[in-house]
């Protein structure tokens, strides 16, 4: 089976596009903060626009440019070319978005509830079109793996708690990490931002959120038809972090100077992968890490809080992976670790999966190697050595022998002096 063969997401069930502003679930307010903070930084602003600004619809909008003009804060401007009315502000609008911006820079698309958030959230889930043997296999069909690793991973990741991956460095524990939502084919929902009361966190970042195109050509004024545009049509994501994580990365964060919250790398996580690369070298220590954790690894839950104190509950709804090179017993005592639940260990290559490697790789970097020359390499290296077959060393030796290749313009072959001269560049 192939992964793109899951259900696709029905966006337009999951979320409706509104159109009452009771629909939206959020404040006149917050909405008319909105309108007139991105009047105020454009200049003026068709109706479209706003529409396509702000993700609501154009009998919201119209509700909201008429009570605005009750209100003084908003004037009627010449027309388009093509007939459309422009808007920009009073004084007393200028006065208010300026006001609005002391409050909460924030500047996008109406946010989405966490009311209305939590249950999409869940229904989201990867767990809820468990993955089979099938589909691993297929998403991970560029890889070289044994056969057990497969069988293990797969049930980790249909299961509700964390993983860790763990075994000697280049066993290719991060590269299958990275490669693990390939085997999730089908796309999610996510919010470009939630709203806690009239706080708004920004939740979508382009560099992990990957949109995908809606190919339908849609009026942005239709009230119907179409998913809530507040939502972004993505692909699952996947949040890598090493040794750069901090504590503070675990909370919703805000910058004084823009007056904005950023979510915390969790909840950008939802509905995808979390992967902590190179668990045991960050700045927050492994015991840290799981204290702040054991709540939503094991109740699916997560508590964070505004800058005024305030508090509020998020599903953690991810497939959360650990990776280290170290001795998990090293990391935590023997109760975390039984947290964890699964426990994978990657460990050297046999012979059949390195020479699989290896000439893979050869194909790859477009060089061309006798099997006299491969068994040259294990003999006189590995054995002799007794150098393990890791996963990592063919890529990395062939990829000095190709840069001696081109350097010295020989022809594309592995040679038994190009293997000479790579070892002793490559091992100290």
């Amino acid at each position: 089976m192939n992964p793109q063969s899951q259900p696709s997401l029905d966006a337009t069930q999951l979320a409706p596009r509104p159109t009452t502003m009771a629909d939206t679930g959020l404040s006149e307010s917050l909405l008319l903060d909105l309108v007139a903070k991105h009047i105020f930084t454009s200049g003026v602003l068709t109706k479209e626009q706003m529409v396509a600004k702000i993700g609501v619809t154009g009998g919201i909008l119209q509700a909201l440019l008429d009570t605005a003009k009750k209100l003084g804060w908003v004037e009627n401007r010449q027309t388009t070319a093509d007939g459309q009315m422009r808007y920009a502000l009073s004084l007393a609008g200028e006065i208010h978005a300026k006001q609005a911006f002391a409050r909460n820079g924030y500047l996008g698309l109406a946010p989405i509830p966490l009311k209305q958030y939590i249950p999409v959230c869940k229904l989201q889930s990867s767990r809820a079109n468990p993955i089979t043997y099938e589909m691993l296999a297929q998403g991970l069909k560029a890889l070289v793996l044994p056969k057990e690793l497969l069988y293990k991973i797969g049930p980790a990741m249909n299961s509700s708690r964390p993983v860790l991956i763990y075994g000697p460095p280049g066993t290719g524990k991060s590269y299958l990490c990275r490669h693990l939502n390939l085997t999730i084919g089908d796309d999610v929902l996510i919010p470009y931002a939630l709203a806690i009361g009239n706080e708004i966190i920004q939740v979508f970042d382009p560099e992990l959120h990957h949109s995908v195109k809606d190919e339908r050509k849609l009026n942005p004024l239709d009230l119907a038809k179409g998913h809530d545009p507040r939502w972004i049509r993505c692909h699952r994501p996947l949040r890598i972090t090493g040794g750069e994580l901090t504590s503070e990365m675990l909370e919703v964060q805000f910058d004084t100077h823009s007056r904005t919250y950023m979510a915390p790398l969790q909840l950008k996580a939802n509905n995808g992968i979390l992967l902590l690369d190179d668990l045991g070298r960050q700045r927050i220590s492994a015991k840290q890490l799981f204290n702040r954790w054991i709540i939503p690894m094991e109740e699916r839950r997560d508590f964070l809080s505004l800058q005024s104190g305030e508090h509020f509950e998020i599903p953690f709804e991810l497939i959360l992976l650990f990776s280290t090179n170290l001795d998990p017993k090293e990391l935590v005592d023997e109760a975390f670790l039984r947290r964890l639940g699964y426990k994978i260990h990657f460990d050297a290559l046999d012979q059949d999966l390195y020479r699989q490697i290896w000439f893979q790789v050869c194909q790859d970097l477009g060089l061309s190697c006798s099997e006299e020359v491969f068994q040259y390499l294990l003999l006189e290296y590995h054995k002799r050595y007794e150098r393990p077959l890791i996963p990592c060393y063919p890529r990395d030796l062939l990829g000095i022998m190709s840069d001696q290749i081109h350097f010295m313009r020989y022809e594309p072959v592995v040679t038994q002096s190009l293997i000479d001269s790579a070892w002793s560049i490559y091992f100290v």
